[in-house]
């Protein structure tokens, strides 16, 4: 089957290419200059010429800060273009997962979000993902919204990769210690995007909104900790971890407390149910150092 994946160097994208081969899948990836989301009237052509079996919308506007002042990009991209997709694999008779954000939540409801719990977007980027994922439902016969957070991979820009520069000069690093989520491996999102197309693809399954993280949460300084003891253990740099409060960090946009995500729903539906996150940190962290030594090779 041929899976179709807007965006090319986003992490998941990325995680596609290398996984989707072995589940047998023929991976193409969509980004500029063969489309351009700014533009969503030019999609259907240059989706349509690709013959996606199984369409996955993983590129998105994701500069949140920026999104406060680049509202036209965001929109288009986050809002309008995912609908345009929708509409587009429901006329070639493929599945669509669009990738979505804990962001459609306010970030201050105790425990973890259930799929049915209020959105209340806080951010323009949240508001532009909630736009986009009634799009897609609006758009699409058979379709998945797949909600996830904190997304990490040994490649492109995230804080694993982010902590590992800063040890490289820094003894110690101060990490914002009152926000908590579940840290997420791309290639375990990008395992789960493949159960869950297949599913949808052969009849199985449900169309809906679907939470997919990894098992286990952390707050930031957690998770810095964590990628600084798992990383002096390999032999990679490390520092000491600084516990700051929010307020220390101002940003544009407001970031949420809480981005814990529930996964039930898609494990009973699908049947998938991601690792914990610290397997996820040590697979990545071996990534890293294998690309490393391959470098210096």
């Amino acid at each position: 089957m041929r899976m179709v994946v807007t965006g090319a160097t986003g992490q998941v994208a990325k995680a596609l290419q290398s996984l989707g081969p072995v589940a047998g899948l023929q991976v193409i990836t969509l980004a500029r200059p063969d489309i351009d989301l700014e533009r969503p009237e030019t999609l259907a052509k240059v989706v349509s010429a690709s013959r996606p079996d199984l369409l996955v919308s993983a590129a998105a506007y994701t500069a949140v800060d920026q999104a406060e002042s680049e509202r036209k990009s965001a929109h288009l991209i986050n809002a309008v273009a995912p609908g345009v997709l929708a509409e587009t694999a429901r006329g070639l008779g493929a599945p669509i997962i669009h990738l979505s954000t804990d962001y459609v939540f306010d970030g201050l409801k105790t425990g973890p979000y259930v799929e049915t719990d209020p959105t209340d977007p806080q951010t323009f980027y949240g508001e532009t993902k909630l736009a986009g994922e009634a799009a897609v439902a609006a758009g699409a016969d058979a379709y998945a919204v797949l909600r996830t957070a904190w997304v990490y991979a040994p490649f492109g820009k995230n804080f694993v990769r982010t902590m590992l520069r800063l040890a490289e000069t820094r003894r110690t690093v101060g990490v914002v210690a009152d926000q908590v989520g579940n840290p997420t491996y791309a290639l375990d999102i990008a395992a789960g995007v493949i159960k869950v197309a297949t599913a949808l693809k052969r009849g199985e399954g449900a169309s809906g909104v679907f939470h997919m993280t990894a098992q286990g949460e952390a707050t930031w300084a957690d998770f810095a900790r964590a990628i600084f003891s798992a990383a002096s253990e390999r032999g990679m740099g490390s520092a000491q971890v600084d516990d700051i409060p929010t307020s220390a960090y101002p940003t544009p946009a407001r970031r949420p407390a809480n981005s814990r995500l529930d996964c039930g729903r898609i494990q009973d539906v699908f049947g998938v149910a991601l690792p914990h996150w610290r397997d996820g940190l040590g697979r990545c962290l071996d990534q890293i150092k294998a690309q490393g030594q391959e470098g210096r090779a």
